[in-house]
């Protein structure tokens, strides 16, 4: 980076994610105070000197007072970066206090898919029945940032979240071998009122995998995450989530039409993963007639599915009690 650059650079940032990038801002810091340090700016007339002087001072107090900030130490918007909580399939997502996460894009080609989560869940909360949008997250902003160097910009959502949220990836790590059917089936019940709730609201997932669904052990909550691929209205599934291509029904990878179904068949396939061996007979059958090849002939309504599961549960088990759950068997 020439002097002259970086000065310029220096003189546009509103914010330290201005000054020094979203992508590599150590590497962006290193660049500007070799382009700005007073011991390499050679024969330079004193007015720029200066000039880049006042710069050099600029940005180390601020890249000082970023580190002083916190782990990731900057400001996107208006919201300072704290700690690295998660990294999703696309993004990065960061606390920003107030149990709120920043999900910020690590590539800008997926800029689609972040405005696709945002438009599900300002559609589902706009539509759906109150009662039960917690069981999704609460999308509390989204904006635009631009990398005043390269040019990039990203579309940045900001996200509510519940404290104690563990994946089905983490519950089945802590039963390798297989979850009891108890304890799946209010996983499984709850997973079905989030898919119901989208689904009267237009909203199709497009991807309900293990690692987007979290439970709360304790309280027995569920909370169905990453709408990034979601498809509200009808159509396709824009991406599938790199290493789970065989997760999906046919429909997707054919690139033909989804809808509640697919996320129903999902659903079922993430149950039967998680009790692995333990799965009795009876639920297994359940889920296969979920996970029909045909889109047409499997499940298309969340809540009604819920009730034969019920049944199918009671069947089992008896009437529904509530049964201690904890991720360390």
């Amino acid at each position: 980076m020439r002097t002259d650059e970086a000065v310029r650079l220096v003189a546009a940032a509103r914010t330290d994610a201005d000054l020094f990038g979203a992508d590599a801002p150590a590497r962006r810091y290193r660049e500007l105070v070799a382009a700005l340090h007073p011991d390499r700016l050679g024969a330079l007339d004193e007015a720029v000197r200066a000039e880049a002087t006042d710069a050099f001072v600029r940005v180390t107090t601020r890249w000082r007072a970023g580190r002083a900030a916190g782990p990731a130490g900057f400001v996107l918007g208006v919201y300072p970066l704290g700690p690295l909580r998660f990294t999703g399939d696309l993004a990065d997502l960061y606390d920003v206090g107030a149990d709120r996460l920043l999900k910020l894009p690590r590539n800008p080609a997926d800029n689609d898919l972040m405005a696709r989560e945002a438009h599900a869940l300002r559609t589902v909360e706009e539509r759906g029945d109150p009662r039960y949008l917690p069981y999704l997250p609460r999308l509390v902003d989204s904006f635009r940032h631009r990398d005043v160097s390269t040019g990039a910009e990203r579309r940045i959502t900001v996200l509510a979240t519940a404290p104690g949220l563990h994946s089905l990836d983490e519950v089945r790590r802590a039963y390798p071998g297989g979850l009891d059917a108890r304890d799946a089936a209010w996983m499984w019940r709850r997973l079905l009122v989030a898919l119901g709730l989208a689904h009267r609201a237009g909203v199709v997932h497009g991807a309900v995998l293990p690692r987007h669904v979290l439970i709360e052990p304790d309280g027995h909550g569920v909370v169905l995450v990453d709408w990034c691929f979601s498809v509200v209205g009808g159509g396709t599934i824009a991406a599938l989530v790199p290493g789970h291509e065989d997760w999906y029904p046919p429909e997707v990878a054919a690139k033909r039409p989804c809808g509640p179904g697919t996320d129903l068949a999902m659903a079922a396939r993430c149950m039967t993963w998680l009790m692995g061996d333990r799965a009795p007979r009876e639920l297994r059958a359940f889920a296969d007639g979920c996970r029909r090849p045909a889109l047409n002939a499997r499940p298309d309504d969340a809540w009604h599915l819920l009730g034969e599961l019920d049944e199918v549960l009671e069947r089992l088990y008896g009437p529904r009690t509530f049964r201690p759950f904890t991720l360390n068997p």
